[in-house]
C-alpha cells in the first residue's frame, strides 16, 4: 500500500473527536513535551482534542504553549484527574480508578471517534481494561504511543525480590492488554521497545516504529552562550553537560564514577548538571551521589530546571553531552543536543542507540564499560577538531528529525484507524440485521450463527474469556497493590530521614 505524503495533514481527521489520555501533560518530561507538540499539531489542523491527564503540583496547570481553540467554551481543552504522585517522580501519578463513561461524559458528551494513549501506565491500563469489556459494537479504537519503560524502572527502583515480581506483572499486564483487539496500532520509537514488546508476545502487525522530532530553530549552534559558558568554566575548561530528571533510574551513580575517574586522570572540566525533581529527598540524594569533593570545588554544577531559550543556551554552550540512562525509550535529550552542535557520549542500551551513530555524532559504549565511558569522553576533550566534526554531523543528522512530519505521520494512522473501524461496525451491524431477517423469515429452529453462539463450545470460550478477563483484573490489581505498598514505604523512609536530620541539626546547634 502506498504511503501517504507525511509532509502534509488528512483531510479526514478534521472535526474528529479525539480523547488523549496521558500519565503527565506540561514541560516535565520528554514523553509530556512530546505529547504537547502532537495535541498542537492536530488542534492547529482541525482535530477535536481533549486531554485526560492526572493532577501535577500545579493542579490548574495548563501548559502556556498549548494551542486552545475558539470553541473551548463548549468543551474542556484538559480534564485533570486525581492520582497518588510517585515519591521518585512527583510528575508521574498513580491515577485513582476513573470510569470511561465519565471522561466521555466530561469530554464531548458521547463517545469519541478514538482514543489515543500517550505511554499508558495506570490511567491507559484503566482505559484499555474498561474498553475491552464493553460489546464489539461500542469498543472504540485505541492506538498506544509505548513511550516509557515502565519494567526497566522497577528493575532498578525496586529492591529484591519486590523488582522481579513488579517486573513480572507489569509484563502479564502489558502482554493481556496490548493483544486486544481494540489496540489497533502500538507505536515505539526504538529497536530496544520493539524487542520488549515482542516478547510480551504482541502481533507484529499492530507495532509501527515512530520516532521523535526536535525544534532546531530552539535548539541550534547559535544559541551557544559564551557569558554562560564563563560563568560555567571561568578557567576554560572543558564543559560536560547532562539533562535529565534527578532520579535513580537516570543513571546518575554511573555519571558519578565517571566525573570521579575523570578528575582522578586530571582532566580539567566542568560538570553541568540541569534537571530537577520535585521530591526534594530524591533530589538531594543524587546530589550527594557525587560527594563533597567534586561540589564543593565547583566541578559539579547543579543548575536546576531549565526549559525554553535557557535550556537551548545550556546546550550548544556545552562541548560534550554525557547521557548515562539505559531506561530511556528514546531519550529525546540526546536529540536536542545534537540539534545544538554538540556531540554525544551515551552508554549502548535503549533509544540513544538508535540515535547517535558511533563514530560520526558521537560515540556508544558498552553499558557496563565504565573505564571505556570515561576513556571516550577524555578523547573527546582533548580533541577539538574531533568535537567539532562530530558535532556538526550531530547538527545534520537532527536536521531531518521534523516533528510536523512525524505528528503528521501519526494523524494519517488515526485518519485510517478511524476509517478502518466505522466501516467494521458497519460490517457488523448489516451482518446482525440479515441475521435478524432471516430468524424472522425462517423461525427459530433456524441454525443462523446467532443461534451457534449459544453452543456448548460457543459457551465454554466466553467461560474462557470470562476467566482471562477476570485474571487480567487481579493482575492489574496485585500490581497497583504491590507498587502502592512500596510507595508507603518510600514515603515514610523520607519521612523518618527527614525527622532524623532535622533532629541531629537541632542537637547540633545546641551544642
Amino acid at each position: 500500500m502506498e504511503q501517504p505524503p507525511f509532509s502534509t495533514f488528512p483531510d479526514a481527521l478534521r472535526g474528529k473527536r479525539i480523547l488523549l489520555c496521558t500519565e503527565s501533560f506540561g514541560p516535565v518530561n520528554g514523553v509530556s513535551r512530546t505529547t504537547m507538540m502532537l495535541v498542537n499539531h492536530l488542534r492547529e489542523n482541525g482535530a477535536n482534542v481533549v486531554v485526560v491527564a492526572p493532577h501535577t503540583a500545579e493542579s490548574t496547570f495548563v501548559p502556556k504553549e498549548l494551542v486552545v481553540k475558539p470553541d473551548s467554551a463548549q468543551r474542556p481543552e484538559i480534564i485533570r484527574i486525581h492520582g497518588y504522585p510517585l515519591p521518585y517522580n512527583p510528575e508521574l501519578s498513580i491515577v485513582y480508578p476513573a470510569r470511561l463513561s465519565a471522561l466521555y461524559r466530561r469530554s464531548f458528551g458521547a463517545a469519541p471517534d478514538l482514543i489515543y494513549l500517550a505511554s499508558p501506565a495506570s490511567l491507559g491500563f484503566q482505559v484499555m481494561l474498561q474498553l475491552r469489556q464493553q460489546p464489539q459494537e461500542r469498543q472504540i479504537p485505541i492506538i498506544c504511543n509505548f513511550q516509557t519503560d515502565l519494567a526497566g524502572y522497577c528493575a532498578i527502583l525496586f529492591p529484591w525480590p519486590l523488582n522481579n515480581l513488579a517486573v513480572l506483572a507489569f509484563a502479564k499486564v502489558q502482554s493481556f492488554l496490548f493483544n486486544h483487539a481494540s489496540i489497533k496500532t502500538i507505536f515505539y520509537p526504538s529497536r530496544f521497545v520493539r524487542r520488549y514488546l515482542e516478547e510480551q508476545r504482541v502481533q507484529s502487525d499492530k507495532m509501527e516504529v515512530l520516532q521523535r522530532g526536535v525544534d532546531t530553530e530552539l535548539f541550534h549552534p547559535a544559541r551557544r552562550n559564551d557569558a554562560l559558558r564563563k560563568e560555567i568554566a571561568p578557567a576554560g575548561e572543558i564543559v560536560l553537560i547532562c539533562v535529565s530528571r534527578l532520579a535513580g533510574e537516570k543513571g546518575f551513580g554511573f555519571l558519578a564514577d565517571a566525573a570521579r575517574a575523570l578528575d582522578a586522570r586530571g582532566l580539567k572540566f566542568k560538570l553541568y548538571i540541569v534537571g530537577g525533581n520535585r521530591n526534594a529527598a530524591v533530589e538531594a540524594g543524587i546530589k550527594d551521589s557525587f560527594g563533597p569533593q567534586l561540589t564543593s570545588r565547583g566541578t559539579v554544577i547543579f543548575a536546576g530546571v531549565r526549559t525554553g531559550e535557557a535550556l537551548a543556551a545550556a546546550y550548544a554552550s556545552a562541548d560534550i553531552f554525557l547521557h548515562c540512562s539505559i531506561t530511556e525509550t528514546f531519550g529525546l535529550v540526546v536529540l536536542e543536543s545534537m540539534a545544538s552542535g554538540v556531540p554525544v557520549v551515551a552508554r549502548d542500551e535503549g533509544g540513544p542507540s538508535d540515535i547517535v551513530r558511533d563514530g560520526e555524532t558521537g560515540y556508544l559504549t558498552p553499558p557496563a564499560d565504565l573505564a571505556t565511558f570515561v576513556d571516550t569522553v577524555m578523547a573527546l576533550a582533548n580533541d577539538t577538531a574531533l568535537r567539532e566534526r562530530l558535532g556538526r554531523n550531530a547538527r545534520m543528522q537532527a536536521e531531518q528529525a521534523t516533528w510536523e512530519r512525524i505528528n503528521s505521520k501519526v494523524a494519517w494512522r488515526m485518519a485510517e484507524t478511524i476509517d478502518q473501524s466505522r466501516r467494521g461496525r458497519a460490517a457488523l451491524l448489516q451482518d446482525r440485521e440479515s441475521q435478524a431477517e432471516a430468524e424472522e423469515r425462517f423461525g427459530a429452529t433456524t441454525m443462523t450463527p446467532l443461534l451457534k453462539r449459544s453452543s456448548p463450545a460457543d459457551i465454554l470460550q466466553a467461560r474462557v474469556a470470562d476467566t482471562r478477563l477476570a485474571a487480567g483484573m487481579v493482575a492489574i490489581s496485585a500490581t497497583w497493590v504491590v507498587v502502592g505498598a512500596y510507595l508507603v514505604f518510600i514515603k515514610t523512609g523520607f519521612w523518618v530521614k527527614a525527622v532524623t536530620a532535622s533532629w541531629f541539626a537541632s542537637g547540633a546547634q545546641g551544642i
